[in-house]
């Protein structure tokens, strides 16, 4: 590869690339500074919605709208994209009383928007509408109206949809997360949203990838029997409780090494190594296989209320999830 100090295309392109990317940026504060009264008015819309929030844009503003439409479903907010050319050929139908409207026109005047917005007002649909033109078509049918801030697009030529998308997609985001901290949307919710995946893997809890029916023996069985049951359960490991049936020690391979001399003389109790490491089913199942590799150990009991076992966790239990 040619070193953009010794190649002037490179140190152009270079040059471009840097000049873009503070332009949007500065446009996204230019937005910050500007949301006001309308943004809040839009949210309360949001917040008060009996149906689905429908977002609908064409050309690059339909791109924008059908992530923001992803992003509202899948943190809490049901949601989804029309295309505002299908609209008028049957997918009206999916814009009903108890929805909003969100949509997105950089000029405010796109024409493929005409039924969409007629069919608001014929049926009361609230509708929010983002524009970067100042009274235009969409802003001044719309109930709440956004006004974008009037920045410079990054081409040079003006023409090209960039930092207007980019202030339209933020704006979308701020309004998901606006909804989310409102709402007080937790990580368990969002999981609900995310089964799948490294987001889904990443939110799994313990209690989702544990075996309900941990190994377990008295701590006065003895060995050979305890053997016999390490065996028949296959995690290499057998939990030992008490007189109470309180959790009280584990007995793994190592265990096993060091009582060799006469194993089959002692007791599961005589055995065990007391107080083993244990992790609560709520925790993070990536919490627990960090335990683990930290441990150097393949498995993990799971307790509640510090010493009742109800579960046994392996770590390929985790790895067959995608949790790392």
């Amino acid at each position: 590869m040619t070193s953009s100090s010794t190649n002037p295309l490179g140190t152009d392109l270079l040059a471009t690339g840097r000049r873009v990317i503070r332009r949007e940026a500065g446009a996204l504060a230019t937005l910050a500074d500007a949301l006001g009264d309308s943004f809040a008015a839009a949210l309360t819309l949001l917040l008060a919605v009996e149906g689905r929030v429908i977002v609908s844009g064409m050309g690059k503003s339909g791109h924008i709208a059908r992530k923001i439409a992803a992003t509202f479903a899948s943190t809490g907010q049901p949601a989804h994209f029309v295309h505002p050319a299908e609209a008028s050929h049957g997918d009206l139908g999916m814009v009903a009383k108890g929805d909003v409207l969100l949509v997105l026109s950089n000029s405010g005047e796109t024409p493929e928007l005409a039924d969409i917005l007629a069919h608001a007002k014929r049926f009361a649909i609230p509708l929010i509408g983002v524009a970067g033109r100042e009274g235009s078509t969409l802003l001044r049918q719309a109930d709440v109206a956004i006004l974008l801030p009037l920045v410079p697009e990054a081409c040079e030529t003006g023409i090209v949809p960039t930092t207007s998308t980019t202030m339209t997609l933020a704006l979308g985001d701020a309004m998901a997360i606006a909804l989310m901290e409102h709402r007080a949307f937790t990580p368990e919710h969002f999981r609900m949203f995310h089964p799948g995946g490294k987001l889904g893997a990443r939110l799994l809890r313990v209690r989702d990838l544990m075996h309900r029916d941990p190994p377990l023996v008295p701590e006065t069985l003895i060995m050979g029997e305890v053997l016999v049951e390490i065996t028949r359960r296959g995690f290499g490991v057998v939990g030992v409780t008490d007189a109470s049936g309180r959790l009280s020690g584990i007995i793994t391979d190592g265990d096993l090494r060091r009582h060799l001399d006469g194993l089959m003389t002692f007791r599961a109790g005589e055995v065990m190594t007391k107080g083993p490491r244990t992790i609560p089913p709520d925790a993070l199942a990536g919490e627990a296989l960090a335990l683990m590799n930290d441990r150097k150990i393949t498995c993990l009991l799971v307790t509640q209320n510090t010493t009742e076992a109800v579960g046994i966790l392996h770590v390929h239990d985790c790895l067959r999830a995608g949790v790392a």
